[in-house]
């Protein structure tokens, strides 16, 4: 962390202007506060990513959320490109206006910023038309800083992601490790998905019910998790629960967007 924070602050003057990539699931929980102070003189433009897993009402209200802001906003999805034209519209007007009244036309430069996993490289593979990024389904992929270039001539520098040494509300971890930007390896899968349960229980209970077949919603999340296990079949040997392969499915169905359109932070 230590060493990205000293990346993105001695690129910093180099740029034009800092595309901060977020997951729409978690628009709050996923903007790391050491970014924000970092880059707050700049020109910003947030790029609410996975936006087709998300809650498309609560996608509006966060993009007028982050315009009031200051900042221009883009609801996107990175894999599949959607946006990716919309974005460059942006950038060709940010271009002709620092290039307004200059003898010689200098190319747009940006950072990419935003925490482990959001769908940096994604969008960077996007813009460039060619796999520049390496990516993956885990967080810590991108290792170093990458100067790159686009077919349009403007240059793009790429960040690691990067968190926080201590998260102050519990829930913002949670968060992130719900969405895989903390590493599955040091959580328990099993806890975190009874987490994961207990607020769909409370925020999507219908998309919960219909996704695992449940008659009701349980006060108790537990009660909801082996309900599911045994709707799914998930026993072992004596009639015990697979908690194990319950919530790895069940955590894996959120993030693939198979239980729905899911905002875990509502505006």
């Amino acid at each position: 962390m230590k060493k990205t924070r000293e990346l993105i602050a001695a690129n910093l003057k180099m740029v034009d202007l800092v595309i901060e990539v977020i997951d729409a699931r978690i628009p709050s929980s996923s903007r790391n506060p050491i970014i924000d102070e970092l880059v707050s003189g700049k020109k910003r433009i947030i790029i609410l990513n996975k936006s087709d897993l998300s809650d498309g009402k609560e996608n509006d209200r966060w993009a007028e959320h982050f315009r009031k802001q200051g900042s221009q906003v883009l609801a996107m999805n990175c894999m599949t490109g959607t946006g990716v034209n919309q974005l460059y519209k942006l950038l060709n007007k940010e271009q002709e206006e620092k290039n307004s009244g200059q003898m010689r036309n200098r190319p747009l430069r940006m950072m990419i910023v935003g925490v482990p996993n959001v769908g940096k490289s994604s969008l960077i593979n996007r813009m460039t038309g060619k796999k520049s990024a390496q990516t993956g389904d885990r967080p810590g992929v991108t290792k170093g800083k990458q100067w790159l270039a686009l077919k349009n001539g403007m240059q793009l520098l790429d960040t690691p992601g990067i968190l926080w040494p201590k998260f102050e509300d519990p829930k913002v971890g949670l968060n992130l490790a719900f969405c895989g930007s903390i590493k599955d390896e040091i959580m328990d899968t099993a806890d975190l998905a009874l987490e994961l349960i207990g607020v769909l229980g409370n925020d999507y209970p219908e998309l919960l019910m219909e996704r695992y077949k449940l008659d009701e919603i349980n006060e108790m999340p537990l009660e909801n998790m082996e309900e599911i296990a045994r709707k799914r079949g998930f026993i072992l040997p004596g009639k015990r629960i697979d908690y194990e392969r319950c919530g790895r499915t069940v955590l894996d169905e959120f993030r693939s967007g198979k239980i729905g359109n899911i905002t875990l932070e509502r505006l």
